[in-house]
Order: structure tokens, then sequence, then C-alpha cells
């Protein structure tokens, strides 16, 4: 993919300083440096749902029912 970028004076000194000193090319050093960035990224911690014991204990087969059961018979 072609495409133009404006980088601030602070990244595009950054590149320039990296290219100088590896020799690479612009686009394998902005390649480069994006990977390297996205490897450093925080991992998110793993979701994990919390439950809770009610003591309820209520039959499912029939929904309509369990849900006038939770809700009251003026859910609808």
């Amino acid at each position: 993919m072609r495409t133009t970028i404006q980088f601030d004076k602070d990244t595009g000194a950054a590149v320039s300083r990296f290219r100088q000193e590896t020799g690479m090319g612009v686009s394998e050093a902005v390649n480069h440096l994006v990977r390297k960035g996205l490897m450093n990224q925080p991992k998110r911690p793993t979701f994990k749902q919390r439950t809770y014991h009610l003591g309820l204990k209520i039959d499912i087969s029939n929904v309509a029912e369990a849900i006038e059961i939770i809700e009251g018979p003026l859910h609808r």
C-alpha cells in the first residue's frame, strides 16, 4: 500500500535516527517501529464473569412463568 504520512517533528526525528542507525529505508523503518510499538501494548486482563449465589431456585422450563416470578406479574 502506498500512502503519504506526515510525521510530527519528534516522531520524524526518531524515524530518521533509527534509519541512520540501521540503514533501513523509510518504509522498512516505519513498519519495524510500528510493529515494535504494537507488540509492547499492555495485555488486557481476561474477562471473568462474577456470579453470586442468591439462594433462589426457579424452574426455567417455562420461560414466561420464570420471568413473571422474577419481575412480577406487571412485567409486560
